[in-house]
């Protein structure tokens, strides 16, 4: 079996391509020991001393670590990933393939009056943006809009990220004002001044 590595934006997370499916829809994130027991792989990984996150989208897995050096990580974390494959274990130690879409949408606050608002907002992040965070080992869902201001949940490479932040949240505004210049409305409806990006906590 051989798992491909690829850097991300995050230097404190790699992405490992295992040339299988890891999740059939969505994606999922364990951001603890605790969490990760509901997953045979996630709870391999965890025993690999200096892992401090496990994030699982279609065909990857992305690990994040504290300060240890990935020179030393990542043959284990590789290992890990390896047998929990040749094992032929299921993902979930429940047997289910879900994921974390359910919980998002469960957290999710927005006033239904600006629900037209709200849906075009869901559809650019879907169709513009979260493709391209995927391919850097990430995920970013809606989380609510509140006074003008979109809030975000960053997963996997994202998250903890400044940079990855800071450039998330340029592009979406520069999106956002795009696609509201279109509709006849100013770009400064989307006021930079109070954006917020959540990290999902």
């Amino acid at each position: 079996m051989f798992i491909q590595t690829e850097a991300t934006p995050n230097p404190a997370t790699l992405k490992f391509i295992p040339g299988r499916t890891v999740l059939d829809t969505g994606t999922m994130e364990f951001s603890n020991r605790e969490a990760a027991a509901r997953s045979p792989l996630a709870e391999r990984l965890f025993s690999v001393p200096g892992v401090t996150s496990v994030f699982y989208g279609s065909d990857f897995v992305t690990v994040t670590k504290d300060d240890s050096d990935w020179q030393h990580l990542k043959p284990a974390i590789l290992g890990a990933i390896m047998e929990h494959y040749m094992s032929g274990a299921p993902l979930l130690a429940d047997g289910t393939a879900g994921n974390d879409e359910a919980l998002d949408e469960e957290d999710e606050f927005f006033s239904e009056a600006d629900a037209d608002t709200v849906a075009t907002i869901k559809d650019l992040i879907e169709t513009r943006v979260r493709p391209a965070v995927a391919n850097d080992g990430g995920d970013i869902t809606f989380r609510g809009f509140k006074d003008g201001v979109v809030y975000l949940n960053m997963k996997g490479s994202c998250a903890g990220c400044p940079s990855s932040t800071a450039t998330l949240q340029h592009g979406i505004q520069n999106l956002l004002a795009a696609f509201r210049a279109r509709r006849g409305r100013s770009p400064a409806d989307v006021r930079s001044g109070e954006w917020r990006v959540a990290n999902g906590e």
